[in-house]
């Protein structure tokens, strides 16, 4: 079993970047597939970003695609989302999650942390 807890979330003028942490308990981390997924008031969860068990680029939605980085830190436990040049429609309490299998679809992870309300004002 996985625990996880983000932090990093804040209020920032639009343009501005964040930096989301999601520290996870476990010595099975560097096993799980993580991801980033993200609600806004009166919407759905959806997907922001992914990256495998061991690293590497990551898949990103087209809304996040060359402002946000994914990466992880396994020898630290720590899961990671770089976001830059925020826009007002990136508002929303962000969440990270961890998987068995690597997946862009919430329904296949199985962990999740308590999310961190990022706002980004105009």
């Amino acid at each position: 079993q996985v625990q996880l807890v983000e932090s990093g979330g804040g209020l920032v003028q639009a343009g501005g970047s964040l930096r989301l942490s999601c520290a996870a308990s476990g010595r099975t981390f560097s096993s799980y597939a993580m991801g980033w997924f993200r609600q806004a008031p009166g919407k759905e969860r959806d997907f922001v970003a992914a990256i495998v068990w061991s690293g590497g680029n990551g898949d990103y939605a087209d809304s996040v695609k060359g402002r946000f980085t994914i990466s992880r830190d396994n020898a630290k436990n720590t899961l990671y989302l770089q976001m830059n040049s925020l826009k007002p429609e990136d508002t929303a309490v962000y969440y990270c999650a961890a998987a068995r299998s690597y997946s862009l679809v919430s329904y296949e992870y199985s962990y999740w942390g308590q999310g961190t309300q990022v706002t980004v004002s105009s």
